[in-house]
């Protein structure tokens, strides 16, 4: 049996990358998604790293199939990622400067280092270097452990959607038995209903039997629901097997359940004249309220 997915989830994944290459820098990755009726991927990865978008859009997309997935790369700054530098002939020139115009206009002063730094050019951060391509297989490592994680996530909540639905469809069926128990013990009382009316309304006089029955014959036609509740049972019965094989469900559960609801509109279209009476027809209000519930469920499944 496949795992049963949900669409939504979230999980994050670090890793410490060479301290050589990188400065000690760390990268992190999290993903997060939620429902879409396809798959909508955005990768973002910080300046420099441009090339490893390309192999992590194909990680996500072997192990995501459906949904609005965001996936970031964040590079986390390493204690020896900046050094500072002192350009010396520079400083060595300002303070030759400093001096030759102390003597020349006799000033007794030492010159202020903290200025002296501050001169355009004197000090400079440099950031230590690093090359994409060497930090690919730690990144990309990096990514199975977080795709693993978040299917760990999603597959949780889709057994607990799989759970909700299970007994969902397990009560739309008892419903459907209901209804076809009714249809089966009113079945026989259209035409004995059809005569105390006619009775009622014409007294003794005559009427013909012929004509009664074939009015009685066309009232339950009109009325009969047999089909529907067949089909209904068949829809939510492999319903169930689908759910119970797992795998990708998302679309032809979706599927399924709007066939569901057009037998129980029909259902409902034909229980004025159907035997059963009022429970019938409640019975077809509380099916439908059922498939909105699982509606909206099957659409949290990828």
């Amino acid at each position: 049996m496949s795992r049963v997915l949900s669409m939504t989830g979230f999980a994050s994944a670090s890793c410490s990358l060479d301290a050589k290459t990188t400065g000690g820098r760390s990268c992190t990755l999290t993903i997060k998604a939620v429902n879409h009726r396809h798959l909508d991927l955005a990768v973002r990865v910080p300046p420099g790293l441009e090339a490893l978008e390309a192999p992590l859009r194909r990680c996500v997309k072997a192990a995501v199939r459906r949904g609005h997935v965001e996936l970031t790369l964040v590079l986390e700054k390493g204690a020896a990622q900046a050094r500072v530098e002192i350009d010396d002939a520079l400083l060595d020139a300002y303070i030759r400067g400093f001096r030759q115009a102390a003597e020349r206009y006799q000033v007794e002063q030492q010159p202020d280092f903290n200025a002296l730094l501050r001169l355009p050019g004197v000090m400079s951060a440099a950031v230590v270097p690093f090359d994409a391509a060497a930090i690919e297989g730690q990144v990309m490592s990096a990514m199975q452990e977080l795709l693993e994680r978040f299917n760990d996530v999603r597959h949780a909540e889709g057994q607990a959607l799989a759970a909700e639905l299970e007994a969902n469809l397990i009560d739309l069926l008892r419903l459907a038995a209901e209804a076809r128990l009714l249809r089966e013990a009113g079945s026989g009382t259209e035409l004995g209903r059809l005569q105390a009316r006619l009775r009622d309304l014409v007294g003794e006089i005559p009427f013909s039997e012929d004509r009664l029955l074939t009015e009685a014959a066309l009232l339950v036609a009109r009325g009969d629901v047999e089909e529907e509740l067949v089909r209904l049972r068949t829809h939510l019965e492999r319903f169930l097997e689908l759910l119970k094989d797992g795998g990708e469900l998302g679309r032809p559960l979706d599927f399924l359940l709007q066939e569901i609801h057009r037998e129980a509109n029909t259902l409902l279209s034909k229980t004025g004249g159907a035997g059963g009476g009022l429970r019938l027809t409640e019975i077809g209000l509380e099916i439908k309220v059922g498939l909105e519930r699982a509606r909206e469920q099957v659409q949290n499944l990828e």
